[in-house]
């Protein structure tokens, strides 16, 4: 799991729980997300979305897909242009298809505008429950019950939160209808969203049988079916075939997946060596790793190699299982060869960076740091990128660099006070008018507006 690069992130604020396509104006801080880096499975991400951000008018730059390590079906939209995507949902999905249905039905809440208009929603569901809550009040007085107040308290939370749902399930509804807009704007088949609603249909089945339907936060699964199901007959996009291409990412993708977030024996049982695909080959590489057996997780890899010598995320994978195999020194020339192939992925520089800082010999802290300084134009929201940063900085003697790098890192982690402090370091011991100078005095004065 290491080597998939997990990283913990709370958000402080509200959450608005559902089962599936939920919208998390701010998720929870209790117990936080937990998030998954790769790049591999961020590029097939980011191949899934491009036509569909083309399509729906929004700038890819200004969108960012993060992947949940959760295993529930879900995915949401917070904090502005943010979609969150579970591991569950794109371990469970057969097919690229059904993927790409979920992230067109979450980029039909961003251009619907939903994340503002549900604040106006929950603000009207308040109203109402204040309302009743004042009519419960006033029965209480009349009666000289104080059973009724407790009764009009408890009818004022099921008006609000029946207001507020009802709210929900119009946008779902709307993003449903742009979701299949965007699929038949980019000529992609809906199927896959029609497959993917019906296993979640099963699946509500087990979870919420007898419950009440109003209380759901999204439409009922059986008419988002038939919603789906009649669009399909009319679309002439319909028995259109998902890209080879698409579905050999969409392998290796849940291969990789299950293969680090399995235990190795189940792993094993649902990739059994006569299972010769792609993702089958990863997963039980993985799983080798995992179980102490560097060796054949990386003749496996080898053999992939071979067959695909320009392919980029097996060099990648090759250096991830060496790693994870404590042959440190042997994990360099893949990531090399790696960057060499696909020179702008920040998180593979990183990950060769970190060696290079093991290693401390000769050239490699200048090495170290022009990665870590590379990969953060594309990764600025990494806080131990920063940290490794300061690292190579501070062995190199440049002081005013490192603290600058550490103000950075104490700034996305929100510690106010270590960046105030490191800040002012940095400004003391950098040229002033210099850009990094400039740069500690803009993180002085957000560190003392936070605070």
């Amino acid at each position: 799991m290491k080597r998939l690069r997990l990283f913990i992130c709370c958000f402080a604020g509200f959450v608005l729980a559902c089962t599936l396509f939920a919208i998390v104006p701010q998720a929870s801080a209790q117990g936080g997300l937990r998030f998954i880096r790769d790049t591999e499975i961020e590029n097939t991400i980011r191949v899934y979305v491009a036509p569909l951000f083309e399509a729906a008018g929004l700038d890819p730059g200004a969108v960012s897909v993060h992947i949940v390590n959760d295993n529930n079906l879900n995915a949401f939209v917070a904090g502005g242009q943010r979609i969150f995507i579970h591991t569950g949902l794109l371990m469970q999905a057969n097919a690229p298809g059904e993927v790409i249905g979920v992230l067109a039905h979450e980029i039909g809440h961003i251009t619907g505008g939903h994340l503002a208009r549900m604040h106006q929603g929950l603000k009207d569901a308040t109203n109402q429950s204040i309302l009743a809550l004042v009519l419960g009040g006033a029965a209480a007085l009349a009666s000289g019950s104080p059973d009724v107040l407790v009764a009009g308290a408890t009818a004022s939370a099921s008006v609000g939160q029946r207001s507020f749902l009802s709210y929900t399930r119009t946008m779902e509804q709307s993003a449903d209808q742009a979701a299949l807009a965007f699929l038949d704007s980019t000529e992609q088949s809906a199927q896959g969203l029609l497959d993917f609603l019906e296993l979640l249909s099963k699946q509500e089945k087990i979870f919420t049988a007898g419950g009440n339907p109003y209380m759901k936060s999204h439409p009922l699964t059986t008419a988002r079916i038939d919603h789906v199901r009649e669009h399909i007959r009319k679309s002439p996009y319909s028995s259109k075939e998902t890209d080879l291409l698409l579905r050999s990412m969409h392998d290796r993708m849940r291969g990789k997946l299950k293969g680090f977030i399995n235990p190795p024996a189940v792993t094993f049982r649902e990739f059994p060596p006569e299972d010769i695909s792609m993702g089958a080959h990863y997963a039980r590489a993985i799983a080798y790793s995992k179980a102490q057996e560097t060796d054949t997780a990386v003749a496996i890899i080898d053999e992939l190699i071979a067959a695909s010598p320009t392919d980029p995320f097996l060099y990648e994978l090759k250096g991830d299982l060496l790693i994870e195999g404590g042959r440190t020194q042997d994990a360099v020339a893949p990531y090399e060869k790696a960057l060499e192939i696909l020179p702008w992925a920040a998180l593979i520089k990183i990950s060769l960076a970190r060696l290079q800082l093991e290693n401390g010999g000769s050239g490699q802290l200048e090495l170290a740091r022009d990665n870590l300084i590379e990969a953060l134009r594309y990764e600025p929201e990494m806080a131990s990128a920063w940290r490794f940063l300061a690292t190579a900085e501070g062995r190199l003697g440049n002081h005013g660099a490192a603290s600058l790098a550490l103000a950075e890192e104490a700034m996305l982690r929100g510690n106010r006070g270590s960046a105030l402090a490191h800040s002012k370091r940095a400004m003391e011991r950098l040229p002033e008018g210099s850009p990094g100078w400039f740069r500690a005095q803009d993180i002085e004065s957000m560190a003392k507006k936070t605070e």
